[in-house]
Protein backbone atom coordinates (compact mmCIF):
# COMPACT_ATOMS: atom_id res chain seq x y z
CA UNK A 1 0.00 0.00 0.00
CA UNK A 2 1.34 3.41 -0.95
CA UNK A 3 0.38 6.46 1.09
CA UNK A 4 0.09 9.88 -0.47
CA UNK A 5 2.54 12.09 1.50
CA UNK A 6 0.23 15.16 1.42
CA UNK A 7 -2.79 13.16 2.60
CA UNK A 8 -0.67 11.58 5.37
CA UNK A 9 0.54 15.02 6.49
CA UNK A 10 -3.04 16.36 6.49
CA UNK A 11 -4.27 13.37 8.51
CA UNK A 12 -1.42 13.72 11.03
CA UNK A 13 -2.25 17.43 11.28
CA UNK A 14 -5.60 16.49 12.84
CA UNK A 15 -3.70 15.67 16.02
CA UNK A 16 -3.54 18.90 18.02
CA UNK A 17 -0.09 19.60 19.43
CA UNK A 18 1.63 22.14 21.59
CA UNK A 19 4.44 24.26 20.15
CA UNK A 20 7.95 24.21 21.57
CA UNK A 21 11.23 25.89 20.82
CA UNK A 22 14.18 23.60 21.43
CA UNK A 23 17.22 25.65 22.46
CA UNK A 24 20.88 24.78 22.84
CA UNK A 25 24.28 26.42 23.28
CA UNK A 26 27.03 24.04 22.07
CA UNK A 27 30.67 25.09 21.85
CA UNK A 28 31.41 26.93 18.63
CA UNK A 29 27.82 28.12 18.12
CA UNK A 30 25.73 31.07 19.26
CA UNK A 31 22.76 30.17 21.45
CA UNK A 32 20.05 29.00 19.04
CA UNK A 33 16.52 27.67 18.91
CA UNK A 34 14.23 25.80 16.58
CA UNK A 35 10.42 25.56 16.64
CA UNK A 36 8.98 22.03 16.80
CA UNK A 37 5.68 20.36 17.59
CA UNK A 38 7.12 16.86 18.01
CA UNK A 39 7.52 16.95 21.79
CA UNK A 40 6.31 14.12 24.07
CA UNK A 41 6.95 12.73 27.52
CA UNK A 42 8.57 9.29 27.68
CA UNK A 43 9.14 8.35 31.32
CA UNK A 44 8.73 9.75 34.82
CA UNK A 45 11.50 7.64 36.36
CA UNK A 46 13.92 8.53 35.01
CA UNK A 47 12.39 11.78 33.74
CA UNK A 48 12.70 11.46 29.96
CA UNK A 49 11.21 13.49 27.10
CA UNK A 50 11.59 13.30 23.33
CA UNK A 51 11.36 15.42 20.21
CA UNK A 52 12.37 14.84 16.61
CA UNK A 53 14.55 16.64 14.09
CA UNK A 54 14.73 16.20 10.31
CA UNK A 55 17.88 14.50 9.05
CA UNK A 56 18.45 17.41 6.66
CA UNK A 57 17.86 20.16 9.25
CA UNK A 58 20.36 23.00 9.21
CA UNK A 59 20.43 22.64 13.02
CA UNK A 60 21.35 18.93 13.07
CA UNK A 61 25.13 19.41 13.43
CA UNK A 62 24.71 21.92 16.24
CA UNK A 63 22.30 19.68 18.16
CA UNK A 64 24.67 16.72 17.65
CA UNK A 65 27.46 18.75 19.29
CA UNK A 66 25.33 19.84 22.25
CA UNK A 67 25.26 17.73 25.39
CA UNK A 68 22.28 19.70 26.74
CA UNK A 69 19.16 21.33 25.34
CA UNK A 70 15.97 22.92 26.65
CA UNK A 71 12.43 22.15 25.55
CA UNK A 72 10.50 25.43 25.94
CA UNK A 73 6.72 24.90 25.78
CA UNK A 74 5.31 28.13 24.37
CA UNK A 75 2.42 30.12 25.80
CA UNK A 76 -0.42 31.43 23.61
CA UNK A 77 1.12 34.93 23.53
CA UNK A 78 4.36 33.61 21.95
CA UNK A 79 3.19 33.16 18.34
CA UNK A 80 5.81 35.64 17.12
CA UNK A 81 8.57 33.67 18.86
CA UNK A 82 7.28 30.43 17.32
CA UNK A 83 7.25 31.98 13.85
CA UNK A 84 10.70 33.54 14.25
CA UNK A 85 12.50 30.33 15.19
CA UNK A 86 10.64 28.26 12.58
CA UNK A 87 12.26 30.17 9.70
CA UNK A 88 15.14 28.66 7.77
CA UNK A 89 18.46 30.33 8.72
CA UNK A 90 16.80 32.27 11.57
CA UNK A 91 17.85 30.24 14.59
CA UNK A 92 20.21 32.52 16.55
CA UNK A 93 18.36 33.53 19.73
CA UNK A 94 17.70 37.21 20.31
CA UNK A 95 19.42 38.28 23.53
CA UNK A 96 16.21 39.50 25.18
CA UNK A 97 14.44 36.17 24.54
CA UNK A 98 16.43 33.97 26.93
CA UNK A 99 18.67 33.39 29.90
CA UNK A 100 21.24 30.63 30.32
CA UNK A 101 19.89 27.90 32.58
CA UNK A 102 21.67 25.75 35.13
CA UNK A 103 22.43 23.16 32.43
CA UNK A 104 24.15 25.75 30.24
CA UNK A 105 21.32 25.61 27.70
CA UNK A 106 19.17 28.68 26.96
CA UNK A 107 15.77 28.97 28.66
CA UNK A 108 13.19 31.19 26.95
CA UNK A 109 11.50 33.96 28.91
CA UNK A 110 7.73 33.59 29.20
CA UNK A 111 7.56 29.89 28.28
CA UNK A 112 4.71 27.92 29.83
CA UNK A 113 7.16 25.18 30.86
CA UNK A 114 10.86 24.66 30.29
CA UNK A 115 12.69 21.35 30.57
CA UNK A 116 16.49 21.53 30.67
CA UNK A 117 17.82 18.19 29.47
CA UNK A 118 20.97 16.17 29.01
CA UNK A 119 20.93 14.20 25.78
CA UNK A 120 20.06 10.60 26.75
CA UNK A 121 19.97 8.97 23.29
CA UNK A 122 19.39 9.61 19.58
CA UNK A 123 17.48 7.10 17.45
CA UNK A 124 17.01 6.83 13.71
CA UNK A 125 13.41 7.43 12.75
CA UNK A 126 13.02 7.44 8.96
CA UNK A 127 13.73 10.96 7.74
CA UNK A 128 14.12 12.21 11.33
CA UNK A 129 16.33 11.72 14.36
CA UNK A 130 14.42 11.06 17.58
CA UNK A 131 16.18 12.89 20.41
CA UNK A 132 15.56 11.66 23.97
CA UNK A 133 16.61 13.88 26.84
CA UNK A 134 16.86 13.34 30.59
CA UNK A 135 15.23 16.26 32.40
CA UNK A 136 17.66 17.77 34.92
CA UNK A 137 15.93 21.11 35.62
CA UNK A 138 12.45 22.45 34.94
CA UNK A 139 10.20 25.47 35.36
CA UNK A 140 6.43 25.43 35.18
CA UNK A 141 3.94 28.31 35.02
CA UNK A 142 0.51 26.72 35.51
CA UNK A 143 -2.57 28.69 34.57
CA UNK A 144 -1.31 30.29 31.35
CA UNK A 145 -2.77 29.23 28.00
CA UNK A 146 -0.61 27.05 25.74
CA UNK A 147 0.16 27.78 22.10
CA UNK A 148 -1.45 24.96 20.12
CA UNK A 149 -1.37 23.87 16.48
CA UNK A 150 -4.05 21.97 14.54
CA UNK A 151 -4.62 21.42 10.80
CA UNK A 152 -1.79 23.76 9.83
CA UNK A 153 -2.86 26.70 12.01
CA UNK A 154 -2.38 28.09 15.48
CA UNK A 155 -5.52 27.57 17.57
CA UNK A 156 -6.90 28.77 20.89
CA UNK A 157 -8.21 26.52 23.63
CA UNK A 158 -11.67 27.44 24.91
Amino acid sequence: MSLDPRELRNALGQFTTGICVITANPDGYKPFGMTVNSFASVSLDPALVLWSLRNDSECLDAFNKSKTFTVNVLASDQVDMSNLYSKKSEHDLLEDHYRIGKSGAPVLHGALSSFECETWANYEGGDHVIVVGKVIEMENKPGAKPLVFHAGQYRELC
